[in-house]
């Protein structure tokens, strides 16, 4: 998480008197509802991406299956997550500002509205009257022929997705015109809810190795380096979500931004998630786990602004997210004599309904070969 932008900009070495008139401090209520917002708009992609996750998770239709994250992309994603921040950095450095954030704005543009659509698409099926001429469409890419022909995409929708899709296209253009802070958290809340729904951890040794791995990484990037700071100052895209300290006093044209990148909030999601279909595969009816990790989510991330206000600089938010999401659900399992379950807990890759589908097929051909 980071500081106020105006605590950036001073950190950044633009010292009082150079030219530029120092903004104002926050008064306290102004940081106190960007706080308080910023904490209510993390808690909404988390708490309805994971029960999104569930039904996506049993989904049949491929444009919804959710990609699976195993043990080896979880040691290999902070590596990874290094290298692209460190490029970024060099790029900024290197290159034009203004160029670079063009290409970028033109990419998320597009990401935006397709997320966002996916996003509205549940929610507005309520609003279509029930004669609406609803059609099917498929979006079928293949590669080469014949036997061995492959499926590259094969996207299934309709016209109320296209509704949807047109609607998000408003935003987006909104979002590229002005770079409004409402548009950008729009696009932010939808990849972040995207993100929870569709990313699936395989079991909870994999998350705890994907959060142990960010946590370094998180920790050495904000404290050892300037890196990440800069990079989340210099990057027009809506990788994070920002609310105005001083929209009390501006209103929308506000401009003294709190802000909390998207991966605090999709990390933690994410394994939130597995704990409540852990939860659903325990079948008692109860959510503890995914209760417990939501609660020390709200934990962690409160933790996070005390001591970022309490000192004066921009924190690390995985420093104090992954003990908490980690720490509470494992002390509950304990209390519960349910370690052994929730370590042993796995999900599968594939439907599970694939299995009996495919013992099915040699069955009929036996029958017809009789």
């Amino acid at each position: 998480m980071e500081e106020p932008a105006a605590h950036n900009g001073s950190a950044a070495g633009a010292a009082p008197g150079a030219g530029t008139p120092a903004r104002p401090p926050a008064t306290p209520e102004g940081m106190a509802l960007a706080y308080g917002s910023l904490v209510l708009m993390a808690l909404l992609p988390i708490f309805f991406g994971a029960l999104r996750s569930v039904s996506c998770a049993k989904s049949k239709n491929s444009s919804e299956m959710p990609e699976t994250i195993t043990s080896r992309d979880a040691a290999r994603f902070p590596i990874v997550a290094s290298c692209t921040l460190l490029g970024l950095y060099l790029f900024f450095k290197i290159f034009s500002q203004e160029y670079i954030n063009l290409l970028l704005s033109m990419y998320f543009f597009v990401l935006g509205i397709l997320a966002l659509s996916h996003t509205i698409s549940p929610m507005m099926n309520r609003f279509f009257p029930a004669n609406f001429p609803n059609k099917q469409y498929q979006l079928l890419f293949t590669q080469g022929s014949g036997e061995s022909k492959e499926e590259i995409v094969n996207y299934e929708f309709d016209t109320k997705d296209l509704v949807c899709l047109a609607l998000s296209s408003v935003v987006g253009v909104w979002y590229l015109l002005r770079k409004h802070w409402i548009a950008n958290n729009l696009f932010g809340l939808a990849f972040s809810l995207n993100g929870v729904e569709l990313l699936h951890l395989n079991n909870v040794s994999t998350g705890c190795i994907l959060l142990g791995g960010l946590f370094i990484y998180d920790v050495f990037w904000v404290f050892g380096t300037n890196v990440m700071v800069t990079v989340a100052k210099s990057f027009e895209a809506p990788i994070k979500l920002v609310f105005p300290q001083d929209l009390l006093e501006k209103g929308l044209d506000a401009d003294n931004f709190a802000m909390l990148g998207l991966g605090d909030i999709v990390i933690p999601g994410i394994f939130i998630a597995l704990l409540l279909r852990f939860d659903i595969s325990l079948k008692k009816n109860t959510h503890t786990y995914f209760y417990t990790s939501f609660v020390a989510y709200i934990f962690g991330l409160g933790l996070t602004i005390f001591i970022m206000h309490i000192f004066k600089h921009a924190q690390p938010a995985l420093l104090y997210l992954v003990p908490a999401c980690i720490g509470f659900p494992l002390l509950v399992a304990l209390a519960k004599g349910e370690v052994t379950e929730m370590f042993s807990y796995e999900e599968s890759s594939t439907p599970k309904e694939a299995p009996g589908a495919s013992k099915e097929e040699p069955t009929e051909a036996s029958k017809k070969e009789k």
